[in-house]
């Protein structure tokens, strides 16, 4: 079988996912840190309506998805440099996090997410018994 194969294709590939399109643009900057027994995330979303922020959780996997739609400029456009369009961004995240509990906010132009350790991940002191008996003598 005779296959034909463009180098440039995966580089094309590549560079969408990294950059994104015109019409899926890729600028969605983070930051995460974990502070104690909540795991804290931050996305930069400036100048997005909060009510186009959408959230979802299947199984360990969160979805951010925001919009900002393509505004008609009046006049002559001199320059189009913000990124428009749907934004979209999915973080894995792990089997010791309580995604019952999972709260977000809206201020700034900052998506502030909060994601608790569940309780059975925490660490935790385990008691050591000793039963002490008394010995006995052996005679023979």
């Amino acid at each position: 079988m005779l296959m034909r194969t463009d180098p440039f294709r995966e580089f094309d590939r590549l560079t969408q996912q990294v950059f994104g399109t015109s019409a899926r643009p890729a600028v969605m900057p983070m930051d995460a840190w974990r502070d104690g027994d909540t795991f804290h995330v931050e996305f930069d979303l400036p100048g997005i309506d909060p009510e186009s922020i959408d959230l979802d959780v299947e199984r360990n996997v969160l979805t951010i998805g925001a919009e900002r739609p393509v505004s008609e400029m009046p006049g002559e456009q001199i320059a189009a440099e913000r990124p428009r369009g749907v934004f979209s961004r999915q973080l894995i995240l792990g089997d010791n996090l309580d995604l019952d509990q999972i709260s977000a906010s809206y201020t700034d132009g900052v998506l502030r997410i909060r994601i608790p350790v569940s309780e059975k991940a925490r660490p935790r002191k385990i008691q050591v018994l000793s039963e002490q008996r008394e010995s006995k003598a052996i005679t023979s």
